[in-house]
This record gives structure tokens, C-alpha cells and sequence, in this order.
């Protein structure tokens, strides 16, 4: 069950755009792209948006705008292939070792440059049937060490509906660690309530939490505490970014980004290049382009701070380092 707390979330552009005093000409809104991904933001997440500024890092990811609705050639509503990778609905295994397990379709914020924006969810179901029947088949095959929680967002589940899947990832002998995506950390941090970081206590597993945090403005005092809490029970905090024209495309932030993840005890782990799922190109740098700006990061940065640049490779058997 998703949460119930509608209040917290502005669901229509224009109710954002007042808010921030910005016209919708500005910001080259478009309803056909709203229609075709539905607008989605966390008032936690609004708060931390410059009033006035069009450009604004935070806006630009959740934002839809006209040149969403160009088609792109190369850019693809399956960029990763996940569709192959899908041995059963809401299971996939493309690593060695790790099972990813859809849990919701659901998520705190909609981010225009998501690589699942267009995954068929609702062909796919994720009625509680079907993940204890996934859970099963991770119970059978004892070269599974590590459970990936992903959706949508895992922390979209109610705490009894998360309780019940830790508890059954608990029973099963041969896993070691539970790894969760989540941006709720960041975006809604309310939700790492009392209740919530007991469940995480319960589990026997190592918890690995990776957040996805574009930009230091996203990190300010009301998510920091969350992060501490999440600190505190020792889950391992992990970074992954996306490098996104008009949002981080410059070394100063990405250089500002490091500092203050490791300055609330999360390591820049990865940094992605841009997936081409259809709809994003506009968030789009060149392989050359990203490549000067990561080596401008690792000469102002200590190896411990600075994040692996990646791309994601259908077919490849991990995540693959970017190199010219």
C-alpha cells in the first residue's frame, strides 16, 4: 500500500509554478509531456527551489517542459533492456549474485530523466501475491547473496507492507545483504520515522541504502536528520547521481555535491552517465564533454570522495567504467 499523505505532494505544475513566481512560458510547460509522465514533487523538495529562477538545478529535474515531447533518435522507452532481464514479472537478475525485486510503482518524485518512465507497470502488477512469489524463487536459488529493493521506491510501501518483506528476507539463510534505492531520505524525509528505522533494526541482513542526490541544494537541515538517523542504526549510505546538462554539468558542483554527501556520511559512489530513455535528451551532454568534467573533479578531489563515472551497458555483466 502506497502512503496516504497526498497533502504532501503537489501533483499540478501550474500550483507549482505559482508558487515559485515563475509563468508557465518561462518554463516551456508542456501538458502533453505532463500527460505523458505525470508530474509528481515532494513539498519538502519544493522548499529547497529558488523562488524566481527558472534554472534552478532542483526544477529543472522535476519540471515538464516542451522538449520532452521530441522524439530522439538512439533514445528508447526501454533503455536498458529491462525487458530481458524480467525472468518473472517484478523480479529482475542482470548480476551475478544480486536480485532486484520490484516491490511498487510507485515513487516520491518523478524525475524527468528516469530511465523507467516508461516501464509498463501496470502490465507487469505488483500485487502482494506476486512478490512473495519472487521472494520464493531468491529462497531457491542460493547464489542470490543480495536482494536489491527497487519500483518505483521501496519506502512508497506502507511500514506493515516493508515489515512483512524484511521479515521473509530475514528467513531465507544464504542471503547477506538487502540493498535499497530510495530518494525519500532526501525528498520527503519524514518518512524515516520511529517506526520505519525499527523494521530497518530488525533485519538481520546488511543494509545498504543508496540515496540520488543530483545537487548539494537538495541537501539541507530537514533531510539531514534523516541521513543521521539512517547513520546512527549503521545502514552504509551510498550516492548515485546522474550527470544531467542544466543541473550538475559543472565541475563546482559536482566538486560542492561530494563534499556534502561525505559531510553527512554518504560516499559518492556513482556517477551515470545519462540513459537514453526517450523524453530526456535535453538533460543530454556529450561523452567528451563528460569525460573533461570528471577528469576537472578527480584533480580537485581525494580518491575517497571522488564517484565512479559509469554508463549502464545492456548486456554487460556490471556497470561499465567510462573512458575515452
Amino acid at each position: 500500500m502506497p502512503l496516504k499523505k497526498t497533502k504532501n505532494y503537489i501533483t499540478q505544475p501550474l500550483e507549482l509554478l505559482k508558487k515559485l513566481q515563475l509563468t508557465p512560458e518561462q518554463m516551456l510547460f508542456s501538458e502533453e509531456a505532463n500527460n505523458s509522465f505525470q508530474f509528481k514533487v515532494p513539498t519538502a523538495f519544493v522548499s529547497k527551489i529558488e523562488i524566481g529562477n527558472p534554472n534552478d538545478p532542483l526544477l529543472r529535474q522535476i519540471f515538464p517542459i516542451q522538449q520532452e515531447t521530441i522524439q530522439t533518435p538512439d533514445y528508447h522507452i526501454d533503455p536498458l533492456d529491462e525487458a530481458n532481464y524480467c525472468t518473472q514479472s517484478g523480479l529482475l537478475q542482470k548480476y551475478y549474485g544480486r536480485a532486484l525485486l520490484l516491490v511498487t510503482p510507485s515513487c516520491a518524485i518523478n524525475c524527468r530523466y528516469c530511465f523507467r518512465r516508461h516501464y509498463p507497470y501496470d502490465e507487469k502488477g505488483y500485487l502482494w501475491s506476486q512478490i512473495e512469489h519472487n521472494i520464493q524463487l531468491i529462497e531457491k536459488d542460493t547464489s542470490i547473496s543480495e536482494v536489491i529493493l527497487s519500483g518505483g521506491d521501496p519506502l512508497s510501501l506502507s511500514d506493515r507492507r516493508f515489515a512483512q518483506i524484511i521479515d521473509r528476507l530475514n528467513s531465507i539463510a544464504h542471503l547477506k545483504r538487502l540493498r535499497i534505492h530510495t530518494r525519500f531520505p532526501i525528498v520527503e524525509p519524514q518518512r524515516i520515522s520511529t517506526d520505519f528505522l525499527q523494521i530497518l533494526t530488525s533485519c538481520q541482513l546488511r543494509i545498504i541504502i543508496v540515496l540520488h542526490i543530483n545537487h548539494a541544494q537538495e541537501i539541507a537541515p530537514d533531510n539531514q536528520k534523516s541521513i543521521a538517523k539512517l547513520h546512527q542504526i549503521h545502514c552504509i549510505l551510498l550516492n548515485q547521481s546522474v550527470l544531467l546538462k542544466g543541473v550538475n554539468n559543472h565541475v563546482d558542483q559536482l566538486e560542492a555535491l561530494s563534499e556534502a554527501l561525505i559531510d553527512n556520511h554518504i560516499i559518492p559512489y556513482y556517477l551515470h552517465l545519462l540513459d537514453k530513455v526517450q523524453g530526456a535528451a535535453h538533460f543530454s551532454i556529450s561523452d567528451k564533454l563528460a569525460y573533461q568534467i570528471y577528469q576537472q573533479l578527480r584533480a580537485k578531489l581525494p580518491g575517497y570522495m571522488l564517484p565512479k563515472l559509469v554508463k549502464e551497458i545492456p548486456g554487460e555483466v556490471s556497470k561499465t567504467p567510462f573512458f575515452l
